[in-house]
């Protein structure tokens, strides 16, 4: 089983916070300073930084390709970068672990065509599902619906949805998340008469 890794650069507080609580983790944590990324081993990580040291970061030759997670203020002025995601403090911690595990199960299944999700292959390049009775086209959304509820055993409230498969948006309604939910049950149960795919409680959505 792959490894992965958050590398936390310049975030020793931050480090010692998350090291208390690293039972919630779906990844291993390395604390680095700047100096140190040059020779570092980053096979497998995401890198978790104040934005302020974005330029170094960015023009780092050993973090080339690698998905960054930088934290900011609310009120901080940003140009979005391409294959970066952002936090902006004061934030939950839960919120933050929450949104790097959703990073990790990306890059998990990055390198990953086919998955075996209960009796069913799931294609993630070309988005199809499929079983011995059929094949099945899934929309992008969808596809990560799936992934996220795979890999999280309990189930999953609406809210965290929004803010992790949506990454989430004041604007987005609670019916926009159950709304999907109940077309992608729909297209299960009406291509494979499988009713049991995804199930609800009162603890919300999950797959078992």
């Amino acid at each position: 089983m792959i490894k992965h890794n958050i590398i936390l650069v310049e975030c020793n507080p931050l480090y010692q916070i998350l090291f208390e609580i690293k039972n919630n983790f779906l990844f291993e944590m390395k604390n680095f300073i700047l100096k140190d990324l040059n020779n570092a081993d980053l096979t497998n990580s995401i890198i978790l930084s104040k934005f302020i040291h974005k330029d170094y970061l960015l023009k780092n030759k050993n973090i080339e390709q690698k998905k960054i997670i930088f934290l900011l203020k609310k009120n901080e002025n940003f140009n979005k970068i391409n294959n970066t995601q952002y936090i902006f403090y004061p934030f939950n911690i839960y919120d933050l672990v929450e949104k790097i595990n959703t990073e990790l199960i990306k890059q998990k299944y990055n390198d990953q065509s086919f998955i075996k999700i209960l009796n069913y292959s799931l294609d993630i390049n070309s988005r199809i599902i499929s079983n011995d009775s059929g094949r099945l086209k899934l929309t992008e959304r969808e596809v990560d619906i799936i992934l996220f509820l795979n890999d999280h055993k309990k189930p999953q409230k609406v809210n965290i949805l929004q803010n992790q498969v949506w990454k989430y948006s004041s604007e987005l309604e609670t019916h926009t998340v159950e709304t999907h939910i109940y077309r992608l049950r729909k297209k299960i149960i009406d291509k494979f008469k499988d009713d049991n795919f995804i199930l609800s409680d009162e603890n919300g959505y999950f797959i078992k």
